[in-house]
């Protein structure tokens, strides 16, 4: 009698091919980066920080050189990076936790380091996968500019408490930062009263506020793929592509008329990278009405921290 078939738990098994890259967009391959790249662009970061901190601390830029190569004094700018890195990082934080959240897969932050005038240029998450949804996409994007604001909060109160006004008729050299409505109102709260023509000697904790707020109001226009343009795609596709095109232009003659330089390098960077936005894997659902509330929400931290003009030297 011949025997029954053997069952296929009992056929030799062969090792299954290794997973395949994440693919975000057909033709593009992204392969994560070695977390040694996070953590040499954090500690090159902190390194800038420092130096940008103790500088502003000295109100000395002439012999930034004299700064630079003398380690001892970089502690000086410990409040400075400690702060800024803190907001700079709970903002890119908020971002990476919604994508955790979501199955979205995405990078640690990479933090950029800059010239010693701020000492940085920001911070990024890399995500590479698709967005699913209109949810999903409208979470990711929002949860990064309420966690940097949230943060920066307590962080401006306490360099205001630290802050001086000087006395009539007083001069400051140095950097004269911009305010934005948020920090005209600290101010105000700060020191009762205060005129126009009033100095105030603010210390550099809060200048790192100032940089974050920056940070939040760009990523907050709703161009491209900017938080704001997340959000705004994430509302309706068709305003996106409205929006982000006459945005892009907007900057650039509002930056020109203003003096906002920034506004101008925006634009130009956005002209040139593009203001699309990629589909998502499923538009069909909408984002629902606590997140239109929520989107009100960011609308007024964006009025808040509108800065459209540059710090003058």
């Amino acid at each position: 009698m011949d025997s029954e078939p053997r069952p296929f738990e009992d056929a030799p098994q062969q090792p299954g091919p290794p997973p395949p890259p994440i693919v975000t967009h057909p033709g593009r391959v992204h392969r994560p980066f070695p977390p040694v790249v996070n953590l040499a662009c954090f500690l090159l970061t902190v390194v800038t920080t420092l130096i940008a901190g103790a500088l502003l601390t000295l109100d000395d830029y002439t012999h930034w050189k004299d700064v630079l190569l003398t380690p001892s004094l970089w502690s000086l700018g410990l409040p400075y990076s400690a702060s800024l890195i803190l907001i700079l990082g709970s903002h890119e934080m908020g971002h990476y936790v919604a994508c955790r959240l979501y199955g979205i897969d995405a990078s640690l932050p990479f933090f950029i380091p800059g010239p010693p005038l701020l000492g940085t240029f920001g911070a990024l998450i890399r995500i590479r996968a698709p967005f699913t949804t209109r949810r999903a996409l409208f979470d990711v994007g929002v949860a990064g500019p309420i966690a940097g604001f949230v943060v920066a909060l307590p962080v401006l109160a306490y360099g205001l408490s630290l802050s001086t006004l000087l006395p009539e008729g007083a001069k400051r050299a140095g950097i004269g930062f911009p305010s934005c409505p948020l920090l005209s109102l600290a101010l105000q709260a700060r020191f009762p009263g205060i005129g126009p023509n009033d100095v105030v000697e603010i210390h550099p904790v809060v200048v790192a506020v100032w940089v974050g707020l920056l940070a939040t109001f760009l990523n907050l226009l709703p161009i491209g793929q900017l938080d704001g343009g997340h959000m705004l795609y994430a509302m309706s596709r068709r305003a996106h592509r409205t929006v982000s095109r006459v945005g892009t232009v907007l900057l650039v003659v509002l930056g020109v008329f203003l003096g906002g330089y920034h506004l101008v390098v925006f634009g130009v960077i956005w002209a040139i990278i593009g203001t699309g936005h990629p589909p998502l894997l499923d538009e069909r659902e909408g984002i629902g009405a606590a997140r239109v509330a929520v989107a009100i929400l960011a609308l007024i931290i964006f009025l808040l921290c509108v800065i459209p003009t540059a710090p003058t030297l």
